[in-house]
C-alpha cells in the first residue's frame, strides 16, 4: 500500500483542474498606413502638370528629388529609374510634412497643393 501512495497521489494531481492561463496581451493594430494618392508610378513630368515647378530638386547618383511647397504643406517626391530597360524615373515614395516638420496626412497635402 505505501507503494501505491504516491502512484495515488499523481493519480488525483492529474485529475485536478488546471488554472486558466491569463489570456496573452493582444497586439495593438497596425497604424493605417497613409494614403499616397495616387502619385506612386508618375513621371518628373505628370507631377510637374499637376503641382507646378517644384521648389526644390535634387539628383542623387541616379535618383531624383522633387519638392512641391504650399501654405499647408511641404511634398517630396522620390523617383527612380526603372529596374529593367530604359525610361524616365518615376515616383516610388511619397512623403509629406508640415513646415514644420510634423508628419502629415498625404491625401490632404496633396489635395492642398491642388494635385488632387
Amino acid at each position: 500500500m505505501r507503494r501505491s501512495a504516491p502512484a495515488l497521489a499523481l493519480l488525483l494531481a492529474a485529475c485536478a483542474t488546471q488554472p486558466t492561463p491569463a489570456p496573452l496581451p493582444q497586439a495593438p493594430a497596425p497604424a493605417a498606413p497613409q494614403v499616397r494618392g495616387n502619385l506612386i508610378g508618375l513621371s518628373a513630368g505628370e507631377l510637374i502638370q499637376r503641382f507646378g515647378q517644384p521648389a526644390l530638386q535634387v539628383r542623387e547618383g541616379r535618383s531624383l528629388k522633387l519638392q512641391f511647397r504650399g501654405r499647408a504643406c511641404v511634398l517630396d517626391a522620390f523617383l527612380y529609374p526603372p529596374l529593367v530597360g530604359m525610361g524616365p524615373e518615376r515616383v516610388a515614395h511619397v512623403d509629406t510634412r508640415l513646415s514644420s516638420g510634423a508628419d502629415t496626412d498625404q491625401l490632404a497635402c496633396i489635395r492642398a497643393l491642388g494635385g488632387a
